[in-house]
């Protein structure tokens, strides 16, 4: 079995796996239109997460971990309640096409997506408003700023060819706001 991750799964899987192979899937965006009260953020303060929106000419680059024998019922029962349980993420089936030159047919993966009838859908923003919502939330997997700051060094890295507007335009965002913050911490620590 072969699950694509394309949000924290692409630094940190949380389970156990045979191989791993970056490259892409076709026919989806990525988007920060996720909602997390758990990993990234809080009840009173969700935090931003990527899920996939059906996008016919888009695709969305990853990384697919190949799991086999004992290793597949651990991992789905893990990402059953890491993404589908306490993310409301639905899974599909889709195409994944390696990054390998030499690369055979596409392979045949499972993927987790947020679908905007769950609970914790929050939609569409401007990215100034996803950056804002992204510094001030954390969760217990960490700083919602790091998940953010993680994907978009993955794009530059892994997939340097790879355009990725939405990701890179809430990061550089993201980067404007913060000497604010920093600043205006700095000065009421002096008064």
């Amino acid at each position: 079995v072969w699950i694509f991750g394309y949000g924290s799964l692409v630094w940190r899987p949380g389970f156990e796996f045979t191989s791993r192979k970056v490259g892409f899937i076709r026919g989806y965006s990525r988007r920060f239109w996720q909602g997390d009260t758990f990993h990234r953020g809080s009840e009173r303060m969700p935090g931003r997460v990527v899920t996939l929106l059906e996008d016919y000419g888009a695709c969305t680059w990853g990384v697919a971990y190949e799991v086999r024998g004992e290793q597949i019922a651990a991992s789905l029962q893990y990402l059953n309640m890491r993404e589908a349980v306490l993310g409301g993420y639905d899974t599909k089936l889709v195409k994944f096409h390696p990054q390998e030159k030499d690369a055979e047919e596409p392979i045949l993966a499972l993927v987790y997506i947020a679908t905007p009838q769950n609970p914790s859908y929050l939609g569409p923003a401007s990215e100034e408003d996803i950056a804002a919502q992204i510094i001030v939330s954390s969760g217990c997997a960490g700083h919602n700023i790091e998940y953010l700051l993680r994907l978009a060094d993955f794009m530059r890295y892994f997939c340097p060819q790879a355009e990725d507007k939405h990701l890179f335009s809430i990061e550089e965002a993201l980067i404007s706001i913060l000497p604010c913050l920093c600043y205006t911490e700095d000065s009421l620590e002096e008064t």
